[in-house]
């Protein structure tokens, strides 16, 4: 697979680990850092045109995702960070492990502890200091409780869905033209057993 088309700007160009995957549609630009076995997703924004993006070994980003930070700082998410689907990331941290859902808001100077959760659709206002393990939700955001070991363990193995589709993508994705028609005993894509979280708790 072809490395990532990424853009330079005052002469700092965006580092990508060569087992990490960023995602063609997505725009690398000046000094972002991409560590090992990253997964950076379609029409995802780095834009390290002011501050440091660092991402370290794990971490994805999911697609529409946009991350930037002020001048002389930095935005850093910890190794297995987890962020979904449109999150915006800006001039903050994000702890090992921790999850920021889908459409969230993080923004200046606000840390999200080692293993915590940022629901869905959170506004995590400037300098917020989320504690490690905990749930925080709403705008503004407040914690809500501690995480359960459920909930790690779902986490966990969410993350991990992720790092496979890192190798997924290196080994298998390709750029090609559609079908005209479904084709008959059309395949499914076979993944491992992770089902969203509302379900598994109905199971347990």
């Amino acid at each position: 697979m072809k490395p990532p088309r990424v853009y330079a700007i005052d002469g700092v160009v965006p580092v990508v680990d060569p087992s990490a995957y960023v995602h063609p549609s997505a725009v690398l630009i000046g000094d972002v850092i991409v560590g090992p076995g990253c997964y950076v997703g379609p029409c995802a924004s780095l834009r390290g045109d002011f501050g440091r993006l660092i991402l370290m070994a794990g971490v994805n980003v999911q697609d529409t995702c946009v991350i930037h930070s002020f001048p002389d700082h930095d935005t850093v998410i910890n190794e297995n960070g987890h962020i979904g689907h449109g999150a915006v990331l800006h001039c903050c941290t994000i702890g090992r492990n921790a999850l920021v859902g889908m459409n969230a808001v993080v923004m200046d100077n606000a840390v999200v502890g080692e293993n915590a959760f940022v629901a869905a659709c959170s506004f995590v206002k400037a300098g917020m200091q989320v504690p490690p393990a905990t749930l925080v939700a709403g705008t503004p955001a407040k914690v809500v409780r501690p995480l359960t070991e459920q909930e790690m363990a779902w986490k966990v193995q969410g993350t991990g869905i992720y790092q496979n589709l890192t190798r997924r993508c290196l080994a298998t994705m390709v750029e090609t033209d559609a079908l005209a028609a479904v084709e008959t005993d059309r395949k499914r894509i076979v993944m491992p057993d992770i089902v969203p979280l509302s379900e598994q708790k109905q199971r347990s």
